[in-house]
């Protein structure tokens, strides 16, 4: 090949953007293998620091990822918790209102000083069920009349309350009224029934209120309640002296002890039975489907726990050989058969489609001499002039004693109730009742 056609193949001008022109092969072969090594070892270090700089990045990212979950999970715990509703339009005419009768009425105040107020966030410890709430003489908080001047706990239209320890549902009323079968046709009454004790129930870890939960017991049945807790401690005795009174107390909050109790409380029917109702009322909106949900779970539960003490019973009995008959703690299948399945479907369905229960509202679980579960709502209604109670009705009822004992077991036995501070004040209210005469405490529960 001559030079000219050499000269005529190579460019004249080259551009300065122009990659690099890359060694000929011939050109690396024949370079020493020193440097050939040298080379591979250069290129080795070079995807050595790639692969390190790519790994760091990817923990970096995942760090962050993982950073940004917890805070996720984080951050609506502490807004639920912590982070205060915003007023309604109520709330805000009603807090005005306080501002306005909070300012200074000059030589008035030294006169006729007003009442002091409590410190709550709604209006509602000023008004119970659209009357207003008063301290009465002897330190009692009674809801009376808007009307009336001077009210105290023993008038006819006014209604003695006590404190829940929450503000979303501050006061209970000591005494209900619920109707109940009388006579031989079963024709509707209307009976008192007395506050035992209530308590707050809280969920998860949050401690969550869900709803304020209180015992009541018909007044006339409060002294066949007594002689039964008496006769579990000391049975010739009309009441406890303080050392009984503390082992009737121990046995009430033990797991096995206080089933036993109740079991037998509640087997009792006819003129040894014991009228009750529950009173649940919501500290925040709900349905009757999340209500009902936590019974269904609560009675599985404790439905579960009775197999298996059957079955560890049977167990026993057969490591023995059967020559000892064990008493049985409950029937060999006592809730295996159709009839509870029935009567838990019944139960399931008085709840099915009532839709809502809003805060404030009312729902009554209620147990008769004959083990017979009912259920009564009542519901809240807006008004111009803000909540007032609707009209109580009735869901429906349940006959099978099984699913109300069961019910019952939730708050009052067990090693795990659904309140255990509803547990330690119904227990307190079955101590009260029994320090005194058998027959001497109808209206003196709390």
């Amino acid at each position: 090949m001559t030079a000219i056609r050499l000269a005529a193949r190579r460019p004249i001008f080259q551009c300065l953007n122009a990659p690099a022109t890359r060694p000929q092969l011939r050109r690396l072969a024949q370079q020493s293998k020193p440097q050939r090594e040298h080379l591979a070892d250069l290129e080795h270090v070079s995807v050595h620091r790639a692969e390190a700089m790519r790994r760091a990045q990817l923990i970096r990212r995942r760090n962050w990822l993982a950073l940004g979950a917890a805070l996720s999970m984080i951050a609506p715990m502490i807004l639920v918790r912590f982070w205060d509703l915003p007023p309604d339009a109520e709330n805000e005419n009603a807090q005005q209102e306080i501002e306005e009768d909070n300012k200074s009425r000059g030589v008035l105040d030294l006169i006729t000083p007003r009442p002091t107020q409590t410190d709550s966030p709604r209006a509602a410890t000023d008004e119970f069920q659209g009357k207003k709430v008063v301290i009465a003489p002897g330190d009692k908080v009674i809801a009376a009349p808007v009307d009336a001047e001077h009210p105290t706990a023993s008038d006819v239209d006014t209604i003695e309350l006590i404190e829940t320890g929450t503000s979303y549902v501050p006061y209970f009323p000591k005494t209900i009224t619920l109707p109940v079968p009388t006579g031989p046709e079963a024709v509707e009454s209307q009976a008192e029934y007395q506050l035992l004790g209530l308590g707050i129930r809280k969920v998860s870890f949050l401690r969550v209120q869900v709803y304020v939960v209180g015992l009541y017991v018909r007044s006339s049945d409060i002294h066949i309640l007594q002689n039964h807790l008496i006769n579990t401690v000391n049975p010739t005795a009309s009441a406890l002296i303080p050392g009984e009174k503390e082992d009737l107390r121990k046995a009430l909050l033990d797991p096995q002890r206080s089933t036993e109790i109740w079991d037998a409380i509640l087997a009792r029917k006819g003129v040894d039975g014991v009228d009750m109702a529950f009173r649940v009322v919501p500290t925040r909106g709900t349905d009757f489907n999340h209500l009902r949900d936590g019974w269904m779970r609560g009675i599985a539960s404790r439905t579960d726990e009775v197999r298996k003490r059957q079955a560890d019973l049977l167990r026993q009995q057969a490591t023995e050989n059967k020559q000892i008959a064990l008493p049985k703690p409950v029937d060999e299948g006592e809730f295996g058969d159709e009839s509870f399945g029935l009567a838990m479907k019944e139960f399931k369905g008085l709840f099915q489609g009532k839709g809502k229960a809003p805060k404030g509202s009312v729902l009554i679980l209620t147990r008769g001499k004959d083990g017979e579960l009912g259920a009564w709502y009542q519901p809240t209604i807006n008004t111009n002039k803000g909540e007032k109670m609707g009209e109580t009705t009735k869901l429906g009822s349940v006959r099978d004693e099984r699913v109300s004992r069961l019910v019952w077991q939730l708050y009052l036995s067990g090693q795990n109730v659904s309140s255990e501070e509803a547990r330690k004040n119904i227990v307190n209210g079955c101590i009260a009742i029994t320090e005194r005469p058998v027959g001497t405490v109808e209206g003196r529960v709390l």
